[in-house]
């Protein structure tokens, strides 16, 4: 017999799914404790929760998963063969019609003006040395590094009227931080620094007071007492975190930095595979009635759980740079926002992960 552990290890399948899939009457375990609840799974399950990894790595419905796990072992295979080749055609027929849908988008952004690529005008301002340094610190862990987005690989700044404000995103992660500026009256300027020259400015802060920031002709210079770094703007648009950032209000969770960062560090973890190469280690949050939040037990199941990458919560928290940070929770679906109390426009999001999926 296998415990419900080495089945995961061996079958690819997490934890958290084979209760899943326990419950949903796919893959039932061979024996219960019934004392203490705990599966095993009989040897030839195995082969079991093996083909059903593929299966849901494949996308295929659940009603079809019972059936070519019902027949798996029969005699007569033709049930199974035509279950398989028609989620095969479904796949197929699902990619031609994604293809047809991309490509008239392509051609909606082909026919329309975009005005993000509107010449940007040129902004010279001054700046808080910390604060700008700060803000810096705040969001260079969001930054992103596939070669597929460049756009993403960079520190945006976004100037309008008196406020800087600078933010990174790799998609999963978006940071967002503000900071003061002063002397510039015109309209909103935006560029992208790639991330060597974000690290350069942010080298370059290490004392000064007040700072100068200019964007001009795609090319951004700060200039700290007799010291100056620049470099050109990342060509590509970024995206309109503005909308990004628009969340209706969740419950909030005021924690204690430090206990709770040891607190997710030593805590429980479950591990998560996207569905490709990339694999990580999950920490599932839990609210209390009485509003305290803390990492949920191994075994825990509920729908306002909310599961984030573990490696990535704690980036957050250490950017934060603060001992009280209030955690806002959503739709279990929702990100996860990472306030500072005192600071509203510093803040960071997690998408959540579904691990039951």
């Amino acid at each position: 017999m296998r415990s419900i552990g080495e089945t995961a290890r061996e079958s690819g399948l997490g934890v958290s799914a084979l209760r899943f899939y326990d419950r949903a009457g796919i893959l039932v375990p061979d024996q219960v404790d019934p004392v203490t609840g705990y599966r095993w799974y009989a040897p030839e399950q195995l082969d079991e929760a093996r083909v059903l990894a593929r299966l849901r790595h494949a996308g295929m419905p659940l009603a079809d998963v019972r059936l070519v796990l019902a027949g798996w072992t029969a005699a007569d295979t033709d049930l199974v063969r035509r279950l398989l080749e028609a989620h095969l055609r479904r796949l197929e027929e699902g990619l031609s019609a994604a293809r047809a849908g991309f490509s008239a988008l392509r051609a909606l952004l082909d026919d329309r003006e975009n005005p993000m690529t509107s010449p940007r005008t040129a902004a010279r301002l001054s700046v808080s040395g910390p604060g700008l340094a700060a803000a810096l610190d705040a969001v260079r862990f969001a930054a992103g590094t596939d070669p597929e987005l460049p756009v993403l690989a960079g520190v945006h700044l976004d100037v309008e009227g008196d406020a800087l404000h600078v933010v990174a995103t790799d998609r999963y992660r978006m940071a967002v931080a503000r900071t003061a500026a002063g002397g510039h009256d015109g309209g909103r300027v935006q560029a992208t620094v790639p991330l060597p020259l974000a690290d350069a400015m942010r080298a370059l802060l290490d004392g000064e007071d007040e700072v100068r920031l200019a964007v001009d002709g795609g090319r951004v210079t700060l200039e700290a007492g007799d010291r100056q770094t620049g470099g050109r703007c990342l060509e590509q648009d970024f995206p309109d975190y503005r909308r990004l950032v628009r969340l209706p209000a969740g419950r909030r969770a005021e924690v204690d930095v430090p206990a709770f960062t040891e607190a997710v560090r030593s805590g429980p973890v479950r591990p998560y595979e996207d569905g490709g190469d990339a694999r990580c280690e999950l920490t599932v949050l839990a609210v209390s009635g009485d509003g305290e939040v803390a990492p949920a037990p191994e075994g825990a199941d509920a729908p306002d759980l909310v599961a984030v990458n573990r490696a990535f919560l704690l980036d957050a928290l250490a950017a934060a740079a603060g001992d009280r940070l209030v955690l806002e929770f959503g739709a279990p679906t929702a990100p996860l926002a990472i306030r500072r109390p005192e600071d509203e426009h510093t803040f960071s999001l997690l998408m959540p992960v579904r691990p039951a999926d």
